[in-house]
């Protein structure tokens, strides 16, 4: 049901929320296959390149603490618009990297700025909808937004062959500035000033202090944080274990990563159908079931040397759970925290991506002579991501 004084969410407003929520998932995805081409390019290992991508989740990571705060004190629309902007030119310098220090640093940068649009929209989505309909909705948002990632790493694999790798980012920033052309036309403020608190940081880290002793929102919150660690473990060595590993082209890279965005998209619909009958918890914990499941294939692939099918399939069943379990996890943690749902918001982001950082990290920093390392950590992120929830919040 939606609040009375907040706007309807039209086709053409959940298609440009998409487009800002694919922000992220394209600063990640397009240049996943072209990783490789930037380790020869810039003369570092591998592993200094995978370095990047974690850089890019902890600076969004620490972006989110400070976003969601500005967002319940000054509004959902500016803090957006600053972000994108600030995104936009992050992209620009990151095009005109010369070393793979800079580059690191300047996507840290690049992901502090990017954090205000995942904060801004989910908690612009739960100004207007209640917990059934915030995870019905999110669901075709995500929806839209996958369509992007979809096609991501076959566009960042042909431009990286044809134009260079830093091409990827004069595209990033191009669509940025899309983004910002249509937010200023396009989206409406949807707190009121009467609604907004002020802006304090001593009180926003209370607040921030007593989630985290509240048992049901440290499950939910944690179950969010191990499941996307799952995939950011993919997304951090998933291009070297298929290209370098499994001998699977660039171009092709990006066909076999779309069949994770396939699978992504019919589990999203599927959540979208059924939430509202079954409810946000029964929603959650069949994606942390199909999660259990991934994880366990992924072993029993490597155990049985089950070659790259033993990868690609278990991987597709992980990746199509996030969004089942994100927005339902989001769905419940904003039911108990209406009142400050950008500060909630801030904290389940930045434990989820932080949670990603410290993963990818580790899995990074591993010998990558085989899929074991990826396998097994993603297999332990969906147990963790179960246990958290079973454990603190299946009652919440």
């Amino acid at each position: 049901m939606t609040t009375s004084d907040s706007p309807r969410l039209s086709f053409q407003m959940i298609l440009i929320l998409g487009a800002i929520a694919a922000l992220t998932p394209l600063a990640i995805d397009m240049y996943l296959p072209a990783m490789p081409s930037i380790a020869r390019d810039l003369g570092v290992v591998p592993g200094a390149v995978q370095v990047t991508l974690t850089a890019y989740t902890a600076g969004f990571a620490i972006g989110q603490l400070l976003h969601g705060p500005l967002a319940d004190s000054y509004g959902r629309r500016p803090v957006l618009m600053i972000g994108v902007l600030l995104f936009a030119a992050a992209a620009v310098v990151s095009a005109l990297s010369q070393d793979i220090t800079q580059l690191t640093w300047v996507r840290a940068a690049q992901g502090f700025a990017g954090a205000a649009a995942a904060v801004i929209i989910q908690a612009l989505v739960r100004d207007m909808f209640e917990r059934e309909e915030f995870a019905r909705t999110m669901s075709f948002i995500t929806l839209v937004m996958t369509i992007a990632p979809l096609a991501a790493p076959m566009i960042g694999g042909y431009l990286s062959i044809w134009l260079g790798w830093r091409s990827i980012f004069w595209v990033l920033a191009l669509f940025a500035i899309i983004i910002i052309l249509a937010v200023l036309g396009k989206v409406p403020e949807t707190l009121p000033v009467e609604k907004r608190l002020p802006f304090h940081l001593g009180a926003s880290l209370r607040n921030y202090a007593r989630m985290l002793v509240t048992p049901e929102a440290v499950g939910l919150i944690f179950s969010s944080g191990f499941s996307f660690a799952g995939m950011f473990t993919f997304l951090t060595v998933g291009s070297f274990v298929y290209i370098d590993l499994y001998q699977v082209s660039t171009e092709n890279f990006g066909l076999l990563f779309g069949l994770n965005i396939v699978c992504l998209i019919l589990m999203t619909s599927l959540n979208g159908r059924l939430v509202r009958k079954k409810g946000s918890h029964w929603m959650l914990r069949f994606g942390l079931g199909v999660q259990l499941i991934a994880g366990a294939g992924l072993v029993i692939g490597q155990v049985f040397d089950l070659g790259l099918w033993g990868v690609v399939v278990p991987v597709m069943l992980y990746v199509g759970t996030i969004s089942i379990i994100g927005s339902n996890t989001m769905a419940c943690l904003l039911a108990k925290y209406p009142h400050m749902a950008g500060t909630a918001s801030s904290l389940a982001g930045t434990m989820r991506f932080g949670t990603g950082s410290v993963i990818g990290s580790l899995v990074a920093a591993m010998p990558d002579a085989t899929a074991w390392p990826m396998a097994l950590t993603m297999a332990l992120c969906a147990v963790l991501s179960a246990g958290f929830y079973w454990l603190f919040s299946r009652n919440a």
